[in-house]
């Protein structure tokens, strides 16, 4: 029990330094916060249970988190201090929202691209090109790993399980293997580049380390990602997939849709390293721009007779006539998207929120830092991202302000990084695809764990070595 109080430490500093902004009570000795602990593992558990429980896993998050909430809530009012209670959950909340936003924005476009067919024509084109799922799996694993070094990881995790599911159709077990990768690669690349991975991008603005200095990484997250990418391999069915007899067909505007994906997600990077602003704020800029390209679309619909009149007219075909479905929403592609993650992260957030200021992670965070050898706890910080996201990590980490040198900075920032890969709820990618990829499941990457356990502590391995001049 208490390693696990170890792993969940260090979230929100917000939440988790709540104390030195107001009057809260320690309430770690009391019944309330022995009631906020059991609650939290009781959800958690039920969360990973999905596939045995057949509950979805956003019911118990949300379920526990209202709980614990209006456990302390209570207490704190019967002492006269409500006020305080609810000012720590609106931080919560607050923290919350940005997320759902960025969340929100990230799928919307995604689902858009799905019904531009930009998915379908990548997977004709995977293949056309008569690849074998072992070849596919590392071409996915690939792709991930490279674009995830300028791509926000959730929205690499969804686009290339949409591919890897498209491509495996008839065959499920690669798909699900084939995930588990993408969510390895995703991670491992994001972590050397600070347009990739929130904990860099965190470091980075700190002025801890130059811009160039997290490049050192890049050997120990190839490494991170090779390894238990080769154990899998062996596990990957030989047989080909067969060709697909379709054409690539993409629908008016699909080529602007990346585009616009591509901008959103270079606002978002600028007006956040120059401006500050949160991340959800330049996605909600590419969301208005999405909507403003969806009236442009609609409104000159007339003029075209199909969608698909460039393909026709390339083939020297007869256009069909115009067709009254060739317009779209996108608020319609906003209903799609799946609120049973959303929801989960409410309720992951919230409840270690309730943790956080009734005061455990606080006192684990002085531990941690005052009472370990730094690279040790580094190592256990990065094993925590496992359960928590990493970005809120190293927040927390940043707002201790330890005394650590650059190459420990260096190791956090792996650790905490592919940390996230070692269970399907440690990571974006790995979230957002439980609820849009039915072959990929929690006890299937649980299954896999110990492969990208090796991977980790490899990477570590290989960064003690490779830059053993920071230490």
């Amino acid at each position: 029990m208490k390693l696990f109080f170890i792993i969940t430490a260090l979230l929100f500093p917000n939440l988790v330094f709540a104390s030195e902004a107001t009057t809260s009570l320690d309430l770690t000795h009391h019944i309330v916060g022995y009631l906020a602990i059991l609650i939290t593992v009781a959800s958690y558990i039920a969360a990973m249970s999905e596939d045995v429980i057949e509950l979805r896993k956003s019911k118990p998050m949300v379920l526990g988190a209202a709980a614990a909430w209006f456990a302390i809530c209570i207490y704190y009012a019967i002492d006269g201090q409500a006020k305080v209670a609810s000012l720590a959950f609106e931080s919560n909340l607050l923290a919350y929202v940005e997320l759902l936003l960025f969340i929100l924005v990230s799928m919307t476009y995604l689902n858009t691209m799905e019904e531009r067919g930009i998915f379908d024509a990548l997977r004709i084109y995977l293949l056309n090109k008569r690849y074998s799922y072992r070849q596919l799996f590392w071409i996915t694993g690939a792709l991930a790993f490279v674009l995830s070094t300028i791509i926000n990881g959730l929205a690499i995790g969804l686009l290339m399980g949409a591919v890897a599911s498209a491509v495996g159709k008839k065959q499920p077990k690669f798909v699900a293997f084939a995930c588990v990768n993408v969510v390895v690669a995703a991670n491992a690349g994001g972590t050397f580049s600070p347009l990739g991975g929130i904990s860099t991008l965190f470091v980075w603005q700190h002025g801890i380390l130059h811009f160039f200095d997290f490049f050192h990484l890049a050997i120990p997250c190839l490494v991170n990602f090779l390894v238990p990418a080769s154990i899998m391999h062996f596990f990957i069915p030989k047989e080909t997939p067969d060709v697909s007899p379709q054409a690539i067909n993409l629908r008016r505007g699909a080529k602007w849709v990346i585009a616009l994906f591509a901008l959103t997600l270079m606002i978002t990077v600028c007006s956040n390293v120059f401006l500050l602003l949160p991340p959800a704020a330049g996605m909600m800029a590419g969301l208005g721009i999405l909507q403003f390209f969806n009236f442009y679309l609609n409104k000159t619909a007339h003029e075209e007779q199909s969608d698909f009149a460039h393909v026709y007219q390339l083939f020297q075909v007869e256009v069909p006539k115009k067709n009254s479905k060739q317009t779209f929403d996108v608020f319609e592609n906003v209903g799609h998207i799946d609120w049973d993650t959303l929801l989960f992260f409410y309720g992951a957030m919230m409840l270690i929120g309730a943790i956080g200021f009734v005061g455990y992670l606080d006192a684990i965070a002085h531990f941690l830092f005052g009472q370990m050898n730094p690279s040790v706890a580094n190592i256990l910080i990065g094993l925590s991202s496992a359960f928590v996201d990493n970005g809120t990590l190293m927040f927390a980490v940043l707002s201790m302000h330890p005394p650590i040198h650059a190459g420990q900075w260096l190791l956090l920032t792996l650790t905490l990084g592919v940390g996230g890969s070692l269970l399907a709820i440690g990571s974006a990618p790995g979230v957002g695809m439980l609820g849009q990829i039915k072959e990929y499941s929690f006890s299937f990457h649980l299954r896999w764990m110990p492969a990208v356990l090796l991977g980790y502590f490899a990477s570590i391995a290989i960064h003690f070595w490779v830059n053993a001049a920071y230490f």
